[in-house]
């Protein structure tokens, strides 16, 4: 009670220095009225109870192994990433003249290390059946260009476009994992 004493007291003063002449607007009597609001106990103020705990114990474990999973993945993925750069630098030569053969090289043996990557990628996704769709959006950019580079590669080298068969071979993905058909039609 006593501060909503002090708060009337202020009110009042406050409001008389700002204009003697009007009355308070606010009936007083209603801050009387005030009381203190009750005070609610949560589940978050108690000790947390075990079957709580236990309902949400395999969720968290999920989501753990798919985090765990998801940095395994991308780890990989930041592989590849970083070997198509190094394989776009080199396939950029062609544009300096330089000898075919010279080009093709350089481009081949990043071929090889991609080849290698993608195998890593199909040992971890067989850790998870049936979740291929869930997971394939982190590293499917990554795919169109290389099979960009790839069709380019294999344009210099033959004069043909190159099929879905043809990428697939040499990512060696033939039997791995699935390869999209839209990866193959996006990256050429």
């Amino acid at each position: 009670m006593k501060s909503a004493s002090l708060f009337r007291n202020t009110f009042l003063s406050l409001s008389h220095s700002l204009n003697p002449i009007l009355k308070p607007l606010i009936s007083l009597h209603s801050f009387q009225n005030y009381r203190k609001p009750h005070h609610f106990t949560t589940m978050s103020s108690s000790s947390p109870r075990p079957f709580v705990e236990k309902q949400f114990e395999k969720l968290r474990t999920q989501l753990e192994q798919s985090r765990n999973l998801r940095d395994r993945i991308q780890s990989v993925t930041n592989e590849i990433e970083s070997t198509l750069r190094v394989m776009q630098s080199g396939l950029l030569l062609v544009h300096q003249s330089r000898p075919i053969p010279e080009v093709l090289e350089k481009g081949k043996v990043q071929i090889d290390v991609l080849k290698e990557l993608y195998g890593r990628l199909a040992e971890i996704l067989k850790d998870c059946p049936g979740q291929y769709y869930r997971y394939h959006g982190d590293w499917r950019s990554e795919t169109q260009t290389g099979v960009s580079l790839i069709a380019f590669l294999h344009w210099i080298e033959t004069g043909d476009l190159l099929t879905h068969t043809e990428a697939e071979e040499k990512l060696g993905c033939m039997f791995s994992f699935s390869f999209a058909i839209e990866l193959h039609l996006i990256g050429s």
